[in-house]
C-alpha cells in the first residue's frame, strides 16, 4: 500500500493533484479544502494517500493530515457511502467539524454534503457515533467493546436497524453470525451490509 507521496506539486484539478516524485507522475484525488491548501506548482509536497483497488479501476485519494484520511476511511466504511462522497464531505466540513456533526447526531447539517440525503445521513451517524463520540481521536480507537458490553452493543444496532425501518425479524436475522464484541458501528456496519445497503 502507498502510505503517502513526498515530492513537488505538477499541477492540479478541481478534483486532483499531480505528484511528481522521482519523475513519475501520480494522479491523487482529493478533498476541495485540501486542493486550496496545496503550494504553487514545483514547490515541495507531502501527501498522505489512499489506495483504492477494485476489479475495474485503481485510484489514489490524498490528504493533508492523518486525521482526514483516517476519517475519510471510516466514511467509506459506511454502507452506501464511496470515495466521492466522503471527499465531499471533507470539502464541506473539517474533519474536527465533521466528527462534531456526527456526535452531536447533526442528520440536517450531514446531509448538506453533495450527494447525502437523510437516509444517508442517518446511516453516517448510526454507524460511526459511537466511535466518534470523543472527538477526532476515536478515528484511530479501534478497540473492541468489552465482553460486558456485547449484549448491550447488539440492542443498540438491532434498535438501530428498527428504526431505519427494518422489521424485528430482520433485524434478528441480520446480526445473526456478527463478530463477537464488536462495537455497536461495526455491529450495524456488518448486518447493513448482510441486508443491503438500500431495501
Amino acid at each position: 500500500m502507498i502510505a503517502f507521496l513526498k515530492g513537488r506539486l505538477a499541477g492540479k484539478t478541481a478534483t486532483a493533484a499531480f505528484v511528481d516524485v522521482n519523475g513519475v507522475g501520480y494522479a491523487v484525488g482529493m478533498s476541495q479544502a485540501s486542493l486550496a491548501k496545496l503550494p504553487e506548482a514545483g514547490a515541495p509536497v507531502e501527501v498522505h494517500t489512499y489506495l483504492q483497488v477494485r476489479e475495474d479501476a485503481v485510484a489514489l485519494y490524498g490528504f493533508l493530515s492523518i486525521e482526514e484520511k483516517a476519517l475519510f476511511e471510516r466514511l467509506i466504511g459506511v454502507s452506501g457511502v464511496g470515495p466521492k462522497v466522503a471527499l465531499a464531505a471533507l470539502s464541506v466540513f473539517t474533519p474536527q467539524a465533521l466528527v462534531s456533526a456526527i456526535a452531536a447526531q447533526d442528520v440536517a447539517g450531514v446531509s448538506k454534503i453533495p450527494g447525502v440525503g437523510k437516509k444517508t445521513a442517518s446511516r453516517i451517524i448510526l454507524e460511526l457515533k459511537g466511535s466518534l463520540d470523543q472527538g477526532l481521536a476515536g478515528l484511530f480507537d479501534d478497540v473492541a467493546a468489552p465482553a460486558a458490553q456485547v449484549e448491550e452493543q447488539l440492542r443498540g444496532a438491532r434498535e438501530a436497524l428498527l428504526s431505519m425501518g427494518f422489521t424485528s425479524a430482520e433485524a434478528d436475522l441480520a446480526l445473526k453470525g456478527a463478530p463477537e464484541g464488536a462495537a455497536e458501528g461495526a455491529l450495524l456496519q456488518y448486518a447493513l451490509k448482510r441486508l443491503g445497503s438500500e431495501r
